[in-house]
């Protein structure tokens, strides 16, 4: 009898995983999931079978799990989950902190975002876009690494990488520009994240010192994926007037359709800034800025070498079809002679040693971020949930937009 029973079992878990999958699709669809007859399947109870039952002893989902619908189909992730210890950084819709978890103690970057403030401000599809590209990011040395997400009826968590060597931004502030060795270490590093995101048809958009971080041994880690444009094809555009004033491509300026050149446009922008202390076109007024990236011709100044030059001037190139990178994106990035000392299996293995060692003495050393963010108190709502009452009323609105966004990979792939 056992005999025979068991490939009945074994084809039952098999449809029960495709059934998953399918929900879990369906729930990325927001138009879908609002059709009744998809709302009425989904809100079905479904017969409480003793095996499945045994198999998923997790405590009943909350309010907040029953509408989250993601890749994990046991989310028991939770804010008292971890020790939250310092703001380590803010943005527009919440905070990042410094946490360590209370079964592994483990340090990770916990960011915490206000679902009311991105409902407010209509950001949720930057935010999934975000979310959506954390996941692709596990297999790059220098993008950041999403463990898992989770959310509760007002919060969304991401669970990353802890990154302690400081913003390039703050580096950059504190030395005013860099040598050429150390900028094409750097620029070479970010190259290659770009390089990989554009394999994923995935254009980043938001280049700037600030969304690159230094880990520990002083490699490029890029962070921020909020502004990623997802599915653009090698020859593909899109018309999203989106980005930070001092790093905007001419074509993003003019409204026109961008491709994935626009990165190679924040690259060289970048690169000028590490080599020269300001990014180029800049000015304090930003009007003015806008009208120098448009018109104003590229000046460079003498004391950098002249493959520095050439790339520069390939890179910040006002017309994207004449840019670098435009007809064979990252491999003309990685074969220009500025490059030439960069060998880039060992670069992404990381086997080069990075310039500028941060020195940091484990995961309180706190010295390379910024006392602005670190002596700020964490709130305490960060590691809690709401009341019930709170919860009934925020949970229809936040939680149909939020819809998919929780995520655990499977164990052995992070740790």
């Amino acid at each position: 009898m056992k005999d025979k029973t068991s490939p009945l079992t074994s084809f039952m878990k098999q449809r029960k995983m495709g059934l998953n999958d399918f929900i879990q699709k369906l729930s990325t669809n927001s138009y879908a999931c609002k059709h009744p007859e998809v709302q009425s399947i989904l809100n079905l109870t479904p017969p409480q079978d003793p095996e499945l039952m045994n198999s998923n002893p997790s405590p009943p989902p909350s309010p907040s799990q029953q509408i989250n619908l993601g890749p994990s189909s046991n989310p028991t992730a939770k804010p008292s989950d971890f020790d939250f210890l310092k703001v380590i950084g803010k943005g527009s819709f919440g905070k990042v902190l410094l946490a360590r978890h209370r079964s592994d103690e483990k340090f990770y970057a916990v960011k915490v975002l206000q679902k009311k403030a991105i409902l407010k401000k209509k950001e949720e599809k930057h935010i999934m876009s975000e979310r959506n590209v954390l996941l692709k990011n596990v297999k790059h040395p220098f993008l950041v690494g999403l463990h898992y997400s989770f959310q509760t009826a007002d919060k969304l968590y991401f669970v990353l990488d802890y990154i302690n060597g400081g913003e390039l931004f703050y580096h950059l502030q504190r030395e005013r520009c860099f040598l050429e060795p150390r900028a094409r270490f750097y620029a070479a590093e970010i190259a290659s994240a770009l390089g990989y995101l554009h394999s994923l048809n995935i254009v980043y958009r938001d280049l700037k010192p600030e969304n690159i971080l230094l880990d520990s041994q002083g490699h490029i880690i890029l962070t921020d994926f909020g502004l990623c444009k997802e599915n653009i094809e090698p020859n593909g555009t899109t018309s999203t007037f989106c980005g930070t004033p001092e790093y905007l491509a001419p074509e993003v300026l003019h409204k026109q359709p961008y491709d994935r050149t626009v990165d190679w446009w924040c690259l060289g922008a970048v690169l000028y800034e590490m080599l020269y202390g300001l990014p180029p076109f800049y000015s304090r007024n930003t009007a003015e800025m806008y009208d120098n990236i448009l018109n104003k011709p590229l000046q460079l100044k003498p004391n950098i070498s002249n493959a520095a030059r050439h790339l520069l001037e390939g890179l910040l190139q006002k017309d994207r079809t004449k840019r670098l990178g435009f007809t064979d994106d990252f491999t003309e990035i990685k074969n220009h002679m500025f490059f030439s000392p960069i060998n880039w299996d060992d670069l992404n293995a990381k086997k080069l040693t990075p310039p500028f060692n941060p020195n940091v003495t484990g995961p309180n050393d706190l010295r390379h971020f910024d006392p602005e963010f670190t002596d700020e108190p964490v709130p305490n709502s960060i590691g809690c949930s709401p009341d019930s009452a709170l919860v009934t009323a925020s949970i229809t609105e936040a939680g149909e937009a939020f819809l998919g966004f929780s995520y655990a990979p499977a164990m052995d792939s992070y740790l």
